[in-house]
């Protein structure tokens, strides 16, 4: 079959980034904006005059969504790999806006009691799952998609994504407190973007039933004779088992980078409020203007990545993780005006630069495409649930025992684990994610032919 012209690849290239990064943002906006509004609903749900042990309750339910995400990579990266990448993204959207409608319409304590609880705990669950699919489809996808030397490039648009999808949802948030009171957000006004989540994720819906599965999914389903492998293995747990190096080098590779990402955007508007004792709109808009600049960043790094490597980035995300965690956040604890937190806030995010821009891209390079959705899924999964899922809640433990900067050294402690990951595992920049790739591969390394040999 004749290879399809430039531009008709450059075009599939740029459809098949649009049609993943769109569906990412709006996963991410329906998982996000739960913490986002957490502060103006925790007592609707949970009755009491303790501020922090209601926002303990509403953290501990977002941590519980995480343990459905080992769950969620398990089921959802076994059908990536079976059924294909589309297939998997289009059922994770599905799930999310079903999760998003039960958030929605979830009645309060006033109006059943811990009923309303039992309704917002379901709703995490289905969204762990989901989640748990969307990331390992989506990177594995995004990465298949890319040309090989720009798949660093391809896969920073996960994260520009994600954190789209956390600025529309913290966007929606400040044009709700200039347009409703206090009193408004706490009663109703907090439902609205749950109800726009499940909107947007029907139209994703669409918009993935039309994406085109990639070249390397579609290479291995097809192939032929002796070189195919066993179907019946194809995305299962013994094919996995086979890459168990791998599976743990993506588990400490994402540690230090999921606790310090969760720390600078999830929970760094409730540490400005609560600790720095700033006003929630004023904290609010801290995190929009920095969470921005932190999306626009991701490409660039990206790019970095495809010349100098994938090490280079991470090595330096974890040594500045290591040593500038506790005197980031102990500056941003007594930050007293917007530019001084927005100052600190970008220096953490240019840090953690270095991790997410180039993760998902990583990750993928490490599996082969008959189990490389699951290998992603399961074990970035389980790290997220042990660790990322908890980060606010660990925070939020150690602020109410009286002890609030042993988090800093947690995050810190968890950076250094995932720098010597980094220092010891090789480089995935030039690994080869299809057969075709890698023949290309051969192919150049063949000497040319000498020149009698030629003229013949």
């Amino acid at each position: 079959m004749p290879a399809p012209p430039p531009g008709d690849e450059r075009r599939k290239r740029r459809l098949a980034l649009v049609g993943g990064s769109l569906g990412n943002l709006v996963e991410w906006y329906d998982w996000f904006v739960y913490a986002s509004f957490a502060i103006y609903f925790a007592d609707s749900f949970f009755p009491g005059e303790n501020p922090t042990t209601q926002l303990m309750n509403t953290a501990g339910i977002f941590a519980v969504g995480f343990l459905m995400r080992p769950v969620g990579g398990w089921i959802l990266g076994r059908a990536a790999d079976r059924h294909g990448r589309k297939s998997a993204l289009t059922l994770t959207v599905t799930m999310m806006s079903v999760a998003a409608l039960l958030i929605a319409v979830a009645p309060t304590y006033g109006q059943a009691g811990y009923f309303g609880a039992l309704v917002l705990l379901l709703a995490r669950l289905l969204q762990g799952m989901s989640i748990g699919g969307e990331y390992a489809a989506s990177a594995t996808y995004l990465t298949e998609a890319s040309a090989r030397n720009r798949r660093g490039l391809g896969s920073s648009f996960q994260y520009v994504s994600m954190t789209c999808g956390q600025l529309l949802g913290l966007g929606i948030l400040i044009t709700l407190q200039h347009t409703l009171t206090t009193a408004q957000l706490q009663s109703w006004g907090w439902r609205l973007p749950f109800l726009l989540g499940a909107l947007f994720a029907v139209v994703v819906f669409w918009l993935r039933r039309r994406l085109q599965e990639t070249d390397a999914f579609k290479e291995e389903s097809a192939a032929p004779g002796e070189d195919a492998h066993d179907d019946s293995t194809r995305g299962t747990l013994k094919a996995l088992w086979q890459y168990r190096r791998q599976a743990g080098l993506v588990m400490a590779l994402t540690l230090g980078g999921t606790v310090a990402y969760y720390t600078y955007t999830t929970y760094l508007t409730k540490y400005l409020v609560g600790s720095a004792g700033m006003e929630k709109t004023t904290a609010t808009l801290v995190s929009f203007t920095a969470l921005t600049l932190f999306a626009v960043l991701q490409p660039f790094a990206g790019m970095l990545s495809d010349r100098i490597g994938r090490r280079p980035l991470l090595i330096t995300f974890a040594v500045g993780c290591t040593v500038g965690t506790y005197p980031i956040m102990t500056a941003l604890g007594s930050a007293s005006s917007y530019w001084s937190a927005l100052g600190l806030s970008l220096l953490a995010l240019v840090i953690i630069t270095g991790y997410t821009s180039i993760n998902a891209a990583v990750k993928a390079e490490l599996f082969p495409t008959r189990v490389r959705a699951l290998g992603v899924a399961l074990p970035y999964a389980i790290a997220n649930a042990l660790f990322g899922g908890t980060a606010e809640y660990v925070a939020l433990w150690f602020k109410n025992s009286g002890h609030e900067t042993m988090f800093f050294w947690y995050v810190s402690g968890c950076a250094l684990i995932s720098l010597v990951t980094y220092v010891l595992m090789p480089d995935t920049r030039n690994a080869a994610l299809s057969r075709a790739e890698a023949d290309g591969e051969t192919e150049r390394e063949r000497p040319a032919p000498a020149p009698a040999e030629a003229a013949r």
